[in-house]
């Protein structure tokens, strides 16, 4: 399991310190939510906040842009330090063009399905993509439950895209239920309350003790 800790549920006051506290407890990437309050309702940082703590930290920087026609900001999140970027493919009508633009600055692709959306939306880009990200619950909100409708989607999604592929699992996850979600299929799990919200140390650890 690759955790994926969700600085969205951060404090802000405290960040590079609650940063250096979950690389050191053993999570190795760090999810960074961009909302632009158009794709979804609320808003968020954007690449100039977390450009200032790359310097910082040596975490996987897996940056989620949540906003409309993403093709306009992924050079800027891309020289900020992010290493997978990825956009919702419901955003976008230039998803290929995407790709082509994350790899060719050197960077990881993902591309994002909400709930409601069916996995043959991203079926196409598959091989091209480095990552699908499946939204476990509507994204642009912290602290919401899990659908458990989706976990059809995750089982489906990791045969069809074989046993090593990248398959990211967003929203309503924590120690209790994480296991679940692993054994449908997925293999980057990002957390984010269930994390920042606690002893940060100690909400890791419990990660991954859950997860075998």
């Amino acid at each position: 399991m690759i955790l994926s800790p969700s600085m969205l549920s951060a404090d802000f006051a405290e960040l590079k310190e609650q940063i250096k506290e979950v690389e050191k407890a053993g999570a190795s990437w760090l999810h960074i939510d961009v909302m632009d309050g158009i794709f979804v309702p609320n808003l968020s940082f954007g690449a100039c906040v977390y450009k200032c703590i790359r310097e910082h930290s040596n975490l996987f920087f897996d940056v989620h842009l949540m906003i409309t026609k993403p093709e306009r900001y992924i050079e800027d999140f891309a020289k900020a330090g992010a290493d997978m970027i990825t956009f919702h493919i419901e955003a976008t009508e230039k998803a290929e063009e995407c790709i082509d633009l994350i790899h060719s600055l050197g960077k990881k692709a993902g591309i994002a399905i909400n709930p409601e959306t069916p996995i043959d939306a991203v079926l196409d880009y598959i091989e091209k993509a480095d990552m699908i990200l499946v939204m476990s619950v509507h994204p642009g909100y912290g602290g919401q439950k899990y659908i458990d409708e989706v976990n059809d989607k995750i089982k489906n999604l990791r045969k069809i895209c074989g046993e090593d592929y990248l398959i990211e699992v967003d929203g309503g996850i924590k120690a209790s239920n994480v296991k679940s979600v692993l054994d449908c299929g997925a293999n980057v799990i990002v957390a984010g309350s269930a994390i920042f919200g606690k002893d940060i140390t100690a909400s890791v650890k419990e990660f991954f003790e859950s997860a075998k």
